[in-house]
């Protein structure tokens, strides 16, 4: 017989219909070469070329179903005029360009800050990147900018913080009045580094003032590793939503501080929590969340595709598992300050093992029932890295 205080038996059709809508963007920097501040450690199907990435990302859309866009970064990924040929290439492989990405941290002139800089000059030339942004955007079939931003300052004494604060808020307003009206603005925020004294957009609350000031399209990117220890995301994520302010995820793991770990590898159970939130809000909404679910990983150790794999797999079976909580009994145990009930709802429905299920349901879906186990017996990665060790090699020589 089916206690009340146990989570639902198996995932029913609605359930599996809602994790059929769950779709999961790809980084293509998380394909390429990475690695540490100590150096690059190399991989030989590591992509070279944006065709390589989407290659890649296009191999793990195929396995999972589940992953049909790729993040772009504008100054890794889109070169000068080449923005309709980056979208074509893109639908060719059966994808779209999701989430653009300006890049205001890599350029040296951005050593004291981008559009918080004290220079009027530098804050103009980040501005107008961020604007050359939303044009590219727009050519590649994209309504989302993604803003991250490594502003900030090292030592106390070293910038003025309400002035830095109205820069941001002045450029923030500039690019959202450019944008299209299909266009949403996502913006990050992370408490340090590479910043350490402090940095401009620190937190959710900085993250959220700005994007209620740029203009009714901004919303707040959460990032899973931008977060002191101990601090209680699921918490942020219930807030953010209420305040229809919950734009989309970065999704990774970490053990100290912005690791970059695979998405659910240290702290599986957070997981699972932010999506029990997501899917109580959603229930109170009668809708899905409008939420962009994007990856933010760079692997210097694991294989690259096995590690997007890992990542979507583990982010499906945690929102599978979200999904066995019934939300009904969950309240019941709330309103009767049942502590011990409503703490078993989430413990059974996180204990329960539904890989069965999902097997079963991405076979009904004509996908391998395991992704990651078809990739490996497919070689994709050992013909991959034939030509690209060869194309690596080449350029190594031309640079002798």
């Amino acid at each position: 017989m089916y206690d009340e205080g146990m989570p639902k038996p198996s995932l029913t059709d609605e359930d599996l219909a809602r994790l059929s809508r769950l779709q999961i963007e790809l980084p293509t920097w998380g394909f390429a070469d990475t690695g540490t501040r100590f150096g690059k450690f190399l991989q030989d199907a590591a992509a070279v070329t944006l065709e390589d990435k989407l290659d890649d990302a296009a191999e793990v859309h195929r396995l999972t179903g589940a992953c049909p866009s790729v993040a772009l970064h504008v100054l890794w990924d889109v070169p000068d005029g080449e923005a309709a040929a980056v979208r074509s290439e893109a639908t060719k492989r059966g994808l779209r360009i999701g989430s653009v990405n300006p890049n205001v941290f890599q350029d040296q002139r951005y050593r004291f800050g981008s559009v918080a800089n004290a220079s009027p000059a530098i804050r103009a030339r980040a501005v107008n990147h961020l604007l050359e942004s939303v044009r590219l955007a727009s050519e590649l079939g994209s309504n989302t900018l993604a803003l991250w931003f490594a502003d900030g300052t090292n030592y106390p004494g070293q910038g003025n913080v309400r002035r830095r604060k109205r820069a941001f808020e002045a450029a923030l307003r500039e690019v959202h009045e450019a944008m299209p009206p299909s266009m949403t603005m996502l913006v990050e925020y992370k408490p340090f580094e590479p910043a350490f004294y402090f940095t401009d957009i620190a937190d959710w609350g900085m993250a959220y003032v700005h994007a209620r000031k740029a203009g009714p399209r901004a919303k707040v990117l959460v990032d899973t590793g931008h977060h002191y220890p101990g601090q209680n995301i699921e918490q942020i994520v219930a807030f953010l939503a209420d305040e229809s302010m919950l734009g989309g995820f970065h999704f990774n793991d970490r053990h100290y501080a912005d690791d970059d770990l695979t998405t659910g590898s240290i702290d599986p159970a957070r997981i699972f929590r932010i999506f029990v939130e997501i899917l109580s809000a959603e229930r109170d909404a009668g809708s899905d969340l409008p939420i962009e679910y994007m990856i933010d990983q760079s692997h210097n150790i694991k294989p690259k595709i096995e590690a997007m794999l890992q990542t979507v797999m583990t982010i499906q079976e945690l929102f599978a598992k979200a999904l066995l909580v019934d939300q009904e009994v969950l309240d019941d145990r709330r309103l009767m300050n049942d502590v011990v009930g409503a703490e078993e709802c989430l413990k059974s429905a996180f204990a329960t093992d539904v890989r069965g299920e999902l097997a079963g349901w991405r076979r009904s879906r004509g996908l391998p029932e395991s992704p990651l186990e078809a990739h490996r017996l497919g070689g994709y990665e050992a013909r991959v890295a034939v030509d690209r060790v060869r194309r690596k090699a080449a350029s190594s020589a031309s640079y002798a």
